[in-house]
């Protein structure tokens, strides 16, 4: 029980605790590219600690508006509980790649109400927008990680890592992690996908009519998302070296996190914004000739 609470704090301090972080990092990493200062790595927590005590203006007395910012950052939690870190999730009693598929695509869905919610057409324009990146997106990594499950012959991310310490590297799962890297961009919120957000365009889309508290929420959740997933590719998709030490396997998942990371800040940084007809488009050709490729061959054992 010791062990199981210590995995569980564990895991919120490095991927929910740790993320404004690594949005710091990435947000340094682009102003040196850009040869710029660029604000100091704590700046995400400075301004989720100022949006936490501001006054939350709410256009709308909608129960929906006032309870999705916890439902997306509760949702949020939740999967980082059952993201494998180093070895098995803390929460991986609690659920498979279902569960985590679900409660990934219901912190997206509480965005997308709350847009919806709110009132305001550019919110409700980013909301659209939101919906269908998701629709386009999440079938990717569903899909990647169902190719995973098929090779362990389980639905358990302890199990898929467990298969993955004793099996030989297979080319459905080498289809699969490409499948889920290029996923990645778009799962994050990162450009040339941050579409929905897109402030010179619809001026923070679902967000526009946020602030104080409930905007800092689903910030924090946002950038949690950065090492969740981060975190599920590198545990399943490049899962060597295996070491068998705990302390040292989190250390090296952390470290292949960052390299990953680093080539999200560099995709951010060098490519332009999609139109949302060009990313659904891009993420179609993934689904039927990458995603579904990876699924045929798991199936017939290669």
């Amino acid at each position: 029980m010791a062990i199981t609470v210590l995995e569980i704090v564990l895991s919120l301090v490095i991927l929910i605790g740790l993320a404004p972080l690594a949005e710091g990092l990435l947000r340094k990493f682009k102003a040196i590219i850009h040869s710029r200062q660029g604000p100091p790595i704590i700046q995400p927590y400075l301004d989720i600690a100022k949006l936490l005590v501001k006054e939350d203006l709410a256009p709308t007395d909608n129960w929906v508006w006032r309870m999705a910012p916890a439902l997306c950052l509760g949702a949020t939690v939740v999967v980082a509980l059952l993201t494998p870190i180093g070895g098995a999730p803390a929460f991986g009693f609690g659920g498979d790649i279902i569960v985590f598929v679900y409660f990934a695509t219901l912190s997206v869905v509480a965005i997308i109400l709350a847009a919806f919610a709110s009132g305001n057409p550019y919110a409700y324009v980013g909301g659209s927008r939101e919906m269908m990146m998701a629709l386009s997106v999440e079938p990717v990594m569903a899909i990647a990680l169902f190719v995973a499950a098929i090779k362990a012959h389980t639905l358990t991310f302890g199990g898929i890592l467990s298969h993955s310490a004793t099996s030989e590297p297979s080319i459905s799962m080498a289809v699969a992690g490409i499948a889920f890297l290029l996923a990645l961009q778009a799962l994050v919120g990162k450009l040339p996908f941050d579409i929905a957000e897109a402030d010179q365009e619809i001026m923070g889309g679902p967000f526009i009519e946020r602030s104080g508290p409930g905007l800092a929420l689903f910030r924090w959740a946002m950038h949690a998302r950065l090492l969740i997933f981060s975190a599920v590719l590198v545990s399943v998709f490049v899962p060597w070296p295996h070491v068998g030490i705990r302390g040292l396997s989190i250390l090296l998942t952390l470290a292949k996190m960052g390299v990953f990371l680093t080539l999200v800040g560099l995709v951010d940084v060098v490519n332009p914004r999609l139109r949302i007809d060009q990313s659904m488009g891009y993420y179609a050709r993934i689904v039927v000739f990458v995603s579904i490729g990876a699924l045929a061959l798991a199936i017939v054992g290669h």
